[in-house]
């Protein structure tokens, strides 16, 4: 690929940009916001101009509902020989492209799954598609060309090619990404009002639930709004398990022995669901997911003391394979927890409590 065009320039798109202009392809940058274009051309990703003919590849990075009139206007002007889009959802944009009548021939659906919680094009980044899953939607009518073209965008962007059919797409998303924003949001929203004594408290817990919910609301109305149906489905779902669990917990607190023990089981019951749900997670690299042993460790909230930690745990020969940090309220220390191998996790305690370390194991 000698040239890609690449039409809106916020975090997905620039990040596009950059990864497509680190490995020497020319690319070209549009976008209504001439702000946002300006911007990502100072960070390197592309020239703010018109191509002087077709590129070989467009990259529409703009929100679902867009995506059809924009294909439409763009093919019009001949801006690529092939097109194709990072929007999150497939079935809907596709079925409006052919309404358009745009060439389907030259267009094929895409999807990167990465993203921060961060947006606009000062927040993209070169490496953000690296290791991560890339979901490409051809069409019946979607040419060889095209999908040869997307395949080698997606390689020279360091993702992972994944072929779906739109449908299944939208199914999977609204499952591992969509739905979990929602119910994140849900269990965020049970804050708004809390009382500071109450949000005090939170831990890591709440944090890791809560997290996603930051995210740009007007962004995820247009989102939610095109895969509205398949995530209605999903939380349909949860409001059953929902309703149960609500049940049994009622049941815990009753005064008759039996029906504390039944809402006891039916509340382990789906515990051990989740159990079996959070296995089905891959793990490092796509693998499957392995169990690592916790290592918490206090430490000072000061620069160079994570560093120091991580030279002490590379002196011990262990490899870290997952790392969260929780930091101490009212105090200037935190609490970094480190997964390890199992076989590793007593001599890595043993190590680090001799090189000073507090470890809580």
């Amino acid at each position: 690929m000698r040239s890609a065009a690449v039409v809106g320039t916020g975090l997905i798109g620039t990040s596009v940009a950059l990864a497509l202009t680190a490995r020497g392809v020319t690319v070209y940058l549009r976008d209504r916001d001439d702000t946002a274009v300006q911007t990502a051309a100072a960070m390197g990703a592309g020239l703010a101009e018109e191509p002087p003919e077709p590129v070989d590849l467009a990259v529409l990075a703009v929100p679902p509902g867009r995506i059809a009139e924009t294909l439409r206007q763009v093919q019009k002007a001949e801006l690529a020989h092939s097109y194709t889009d990072v929007a999150s959802v497939k079935e809907q944009p596709l079925a409006e492209v052919a309404a358009l009548g745009c060439d389907l021939s030259r267009y094929i659906g895409g999807h990167p799954l990465a993203g921060r919680e961060r947006s606009g094009p000062l927040a993209g980044r070169a490496e953000l598609f690296e290791g991560r899953p890339w979901v490409l939607t051809p069409s019946a009518e979607t040419g060889t060309e095209t999908l040869n073209r997307a395949l080698e965008m997606v390689s020279l962007c360091r993702a992972v090619p994944v072929v779906m059919a739109p449908r299944d797409h939208d199914h999977a998303v609204a499952l591992v990404s969509h739905a979990p924003h929602l119910v994140s949001a849900l269990m965020a929203a049970r804050l708004e009002h809390a009382a500071d004594t109450d949000t005090r408290l939170a831990g890591q817990g709440v944090r890791d639930v809560t997290r996603i919910a930051g995210s740009d609301p007007r962004l995820w109305i247009d989102i939610l709004g095109a895969n509205a149906t398949a995530v209605a489905d999903v939380l349909a779902g949860l409001a059953a398990d929902l309703d149960t669990v609500v049940g049994s917990l009622r049941s815990l607190a009753a005064a008759d022995v039996s029906e504390r023990e039944e809402g006891s089981r039916r509340v382990a019951a789906l515990l051990r669901r989740g159990n079996a749900g959070h296995a089905r997670i891959p793990g490092k690299h796509g693998a499957p997911a392995a169990h690592y042993e916790a290592i918490p460790v206090v430490i000072p909230d000061r620069p160079g003391e994570l560093a120091r930690l991580f030279a002490d745990v590379g002196r011990a020969e262990v490899n870290i394979e997952d790392i969260r940090i929780d930091h101490a309220q009212g105090r200037p220390t935190g609490l970094v927890e480190l997964q390890v191998d199992p076989k590793r996790a007593e001599s890595l305690t043993t190590a680090l409590r001799a090189g000073g370390w507090t470890v809580q194991r």
